[in-house]
């Protein structure tokens, strides 16, 4: 393990990023690590000091890496949730920006694997527990990483998160892209827009088709710009032979079990999300005591087009974990006594709250 500095160039860039770490870890190799935020450290071993900020672990999707984590949490709608927390964002094993090649000698893990390793991460950080953020992959990654460490993790939020084995149309579509040589083909592009935006229909056995879907929460300009950038990034910074390794991963990916998870669970998905079904179908399998849900209309990538909603369910979902207590929930406003310090506001109250099935409204408390 070892601390890699960071470059004028990409802090003028990302000027959130405050540091940047290369862990090493058993299975899954090194591990590029990007710090949001003060990491809360404990004063003389007094670990209670961690209480007062709270700490996300994050994993990207297919196709991406950290930089649309940042993006989110950069959003205008997490401003007072980044204030009072710090990010740890982990790019998967070859997918920081102008990552070489992986070696040939060198085995991508599986998705359960690179899960179990993320542990070594918040160690090698000295971070007592965190609250999982993954989209897609990165989602099911997260998701086995709470299921093998339950008393790291005191919640997971999990973005378009499918918990069965590849699914015959995904089989399918693999059929049109072998992922094989340097670049990006045009079938593995659109494989990769089908499975992140969701706005993109299979018509024929040889072609996608983008469907030009209205929708009241992204202007048709600014959704053409978004996969604009998607589209700019994949073929930009980002390794392509690395990128189809993680995709084979998720491809191959078991069964994954949520029945019995310890940490409370967020699901979110957008309605256009081709995933939509099955993580609904997962939500009515899972305990509702543990588990809610967050569906957004007209929305596929809902970490990009519909970021307001997804900080909102965020928010709540922390709350009822007792954290970010200081901030008010949405449509509450804020009433905090002068003589009561943040620090003595943001102390846990072991407060549940529903999501479910809407967050329109400030959600009733749920009664233990």
């Amino acid at each position: 393990m070892y601390l890699c500095g960071i470059s004028d160039f990409f802090r003028r860039r990302r000027p959130n990023i405050e540091r940047k770490y290369v862990v090493s870890t058993d299975r899954s190799g090194d591990i590029h690590v990007h710090v949001q935020g003060i990491i809360p450290q404990p004063n003389k071993g007094d670990l209670s000091q961690q209480d007062k900020r709270c700490v996300f672990l994050t994993v990207h999707d297919l196709g991406t890496n950290h930089s649309t984590m940042v993006d989110f949490v950069n959003s205008p709608a997490m401003s007072e949730i980044k204030e009072r927390s710090c990010f740890i964002h982990v790019d998967v094993p070859g997918h920081e920006e102008n990552s070489p090649d992986l070696p040939d000698s060198y085995q991508f893990p599986s998705l359960q694997t690179l899960g179990e390793d993320l542990i070594t991460v918040l160690d090698f950080l000295h971070v007592r527990y965190a609250v999982g953020l993954g989209e897609g992959a990165g989602a099911n990654v997260l998701a086995r990483c709470g299921l093998a460490h339950p008393r790291r993790l005191l919640g997971l939020i999990l973005v378009n998160c499918t918990a069965s084995t590849s699914s015959v149309a995904d089989a399918f579509r693999s059929r049109f892209s072998r992922w094989r040589g340097a670049d990006i083909s045009q079938s593995e592009e659109d494989f990769l827009i089908y499975h992140k935006f969701g706005h993109v229909s299979f018509e024929t056995e040889k072609h996608f088709s983008y469907q030009q879907i209205s929708s009241d929460s992204l202007e048709a300009g600014e959704r053409d710009r978004t996969l604009a950038e998607y589209r700019s990034r994949l073929r930009g910074n980002l390794n392509t032979h690395n990128i189809k390794q993680y995709v084979r991963a998720f491809i191959n990916r078991k069964d994954l079990i949520l029945r019995g998870c310890q940490p409370d669970i967020l699901l979110i998905t957008g309605m256009l999300s081709p995933y939509s079904t099955v993580i609904e179908k997962m939500y009515k399998e899972l305990d509702k005591e543990r588990v809610t849900i967050l569906k957004v209309d007209r929305a596929g990538d809902v970490l990009a087009e519909t970021p307001a909603k997804v900080a909102q369910s965020l928010l709540l979902f922390c709350q009822g974990q007792g954290l970010l207590t200081s901030l008010p929930p949405p449509g509450v406003e804020r009433r905090m006594s002068r003589a009561m310090s943040m620090e003595e506001y943001d102390k846990p109250n072991i407060r549940r709250l529903s999501l479910t099935p809407s967050v329109a409204e400030s959600p009733p408390h749920r009664k233990l």
